[in-house]
């Protein structure tokens, strides 16, 4: 389950790499804030993935168990850098009337990741359920996040390339920061890293992903 943990971790670094190149890019050619955020996401990502992969080669569960606590807040500050670069952006974009041009490269890319992320997100939520590994169910979440944002990315994008709305791009930006800004709050806190706390391990609460009182989940 570690070994499988750890090969998921490789893969969304290594995607993300490459993500984080292609978003930024293509978003400086074509002015988008949007396209540069997501770059952006990609490598904190990588960041987070990273720190989790460490993490999880500690062979001391005692020492790894104070390392766990560590790690949940440094995501959940990853969380809010994000968010709060994609609110400066998007208000100085909405302000400055400043639109962005149309990107296949980003549309295509989008696409690409609003199919991979959410596959490789939920096998990591299953494998963190499974052996109650919080640090990985919540790197799972950012992946979630990277996903939610593809998907606004995705439709800001095409209905730009369509219709031509200049604030379209900002608006598309700004959906995502409430919830990275919740997500963040979590993590810094330590809400979602309590010894007491077992994850979720069945499917209709999406391995943790929504608030399950099934019976199968109690702690």
């Amino acid at each position: 389950m570690i070994q499988l943990a750890k090969t998921l971790l490789i893969v969304t670094i290594l995607y993300n790499l490459a993500e984080g190149v292609v978003a930024i890019w293509s978003g400086m050619v074509a002015s988008s804030i949007a396209l540069v955020a997501f770059g952006a996401d990609s490598y904190l990502e990588v960041a987070a993935a990273s720190l989790v992969l460490w993490r999880v080669g500690i062979q001391d569960e005692e020492y790894a168990e104070r390392i766990e606590g560590r790690v949940v807040r440094f995501i959940g500050w990853t969380f809010i850098v994000l968010s709060a670069a994609i609110v400066f952006q998007s208000a100085w974009a909405l302000v400055n009337g400043a639109g962005a041009e149309e990107s296949m490269v980003g549309i295509l890319l989008a696409v690409l990741s609003v199919t991979v992320m959410p596959l490789i997100a939920f096998w990591k939520l299953q494998i963190a359920s499974k052996g109650n590994l919080q640090s990985i169910a919540i790197e799972a979440k950012e992946t979630i996040a990277c996903s939610a944002l593809s998907a606004t990315l995705l439709v800001g994008l095409v209905a730009n390339a369509l219709v031509g709305w200049w604030w379209l791009d900002a608006v598309t930006a700004l959906l995502l920061a409430p919830w990275l800004i919740r997500e963040g709050l979590e993590g810094i806190r330590g809400e979602t890293c309590h010894d007491e706390l077992q994850l979720c391990s069945c499917r209709p609460c999406l391995y943790g992903l929504k608030t399950c009182r099934a019976a199968c989940c109690a702690g």
